[in-house]
């Protein structure tokens, strides 16, 4: 895991790529991390086994099932912070108050929503691989998703641009500072 160290003058940063399954959250997140150093935790991988069984045989996630996770990722996040290093998660956050149990607490956190036409994210479902989540559940969490508050720090990028040109819009959206060991 790659991340800024405790001492380092900046702030932390915590950056979350949201949008429903096969947007590209993780491909954008560990774009992210990679040009800038922020610490990558994939979401998915905080979900209890029961989840995953629920979700492997087509059945959506409900609130009393995410409540659980989230609060397991917004601890890391604070953790990460807490030692000084900054994060960038690849995390579904489709609700309002998914993403206010988030930036709980006094880290600053923002998010990059991965937005666009559902057959565009189908197809890219349809090519993935080995990921327990099924197409079918694709209505069920573009049904759940509730687009940003004004009062929201979410940047909007549309997901069917490529994964090189979204990463590079988040980071300059951002304003993230790209890591010196990029292209060493």
């Amino acid at each position: 895991m790659t991340g800024e160290r405790p001492g380092d003058a900046q702030p932390t940063r915590h950056v979350v790529v949201m949008g429903v399954s096969g947007a590209g959250k993780t491909t954008v997140a560990r774009g992210i991390s990679a040009a800038t150093g922020l610490a990558f935790a994939e979401a998915d991988e905080f979900h209890s086994p029961e989840n995953v069984a629920r979700m492997r045989s087509g059945v959506p996630l409900d609130d009393a099932t995410r409540w659980p996770w989230l609060r397991d990722i917004a601890a890391w996040v604070a953790e990460r912070g807490a030692e000084g290093r900054s994060t960038v998660l690849a995390c579904s956050a489709l609700k309002r108050s998914y993403r206010d149990v988030l930036r709980q607490g006094p880290l600053r956190v923002d998010f990059v929503h991965l937005d666009g036409p559902a057959e565009v994210i189908r197809a890219r479902m349809a090519r993935r691989q080995g990921h327990y989540m099924p197409a079918s559940l694709l209505e069920s969490q573009m049904a759940t998703l509730e687009p940003a508050e004004p009062d929201e720090s979410v940047l909007v990028l549309d997901v069917s641009l490529d994964p090189q040109a979204l990463v590079a819009a988040a980071v300059s959206g951002l304003g993230l500072p790209v890591s010196a060991r990029v292209g060493e």
